[in-house]
């Protein structure tokens, strides 16, 4: 194992408040959260850049982040639109070295509220906060099904 933040969080090595897990992905709250719910997908295998993760394995990601983002408007956290951010490399302030997908709920009129948080980067509430997002995600399961079903 290297010595990577993401690989260790992803073996279990390191703490993270998860949120979704498959054999690919997996998704946890941000440590310095910009808004309540901002979420961070990564791959399972390491990926420094998108230079060096399959593209499959990238659309895995997006897919996932689509469907948390969706999850955030259903969950008690109830937002508006979220914003999908991946950055690519230093110059493009990647802080990490693993490629990860940034999912930040985002509310009607919340411009200050985020370049506040943008700036601040502190927790919100992880387990209730995480409980939220994982209810989110079983509504949309259910909804699914019915849907299937109907």
């Amino acid at each position: 194992m290297n010595d990577c933040a993401f690989c260790l969080i992803v073996a279990g090595a390191a703490p993270a408040t998860m949120v979704y897990s498959d054999d690919a992905v997996c998704a946890f709250l941000d440590i310095r959260p910009i808004t309540r719910g901002h979420t961070l997908i990564v791959p399972k295998v390491h990926a420094t850049e998108l230079d060096e993760l399959h593209p499959d394995l990238g659309a895995r990601m997006f897919r996932t982040g689509h469907r948390l983002a969706r999850a955030l408007r259903v969950s008690g956290l109830a937002s508006d639109g979220a914003n999908l951010v991946l950055n690519d490399g230093t110059a493009a302030f990647q802080t990490v070295g693993h490629v990860h997908l940034h999912v930040v709920p985002r509310k009607h009129g919340d411009k200050l509220t985020f370049a506040k948080g943008f700036l601040l980067r502190r927790p919100h509430e992880p387990n209730s906060t995480a409980a939220a997002i994982r209810a989110g995600l079983t509504a949309l399961d259910q909804s699914e099904a019915e849907g299937a079903q109907g």
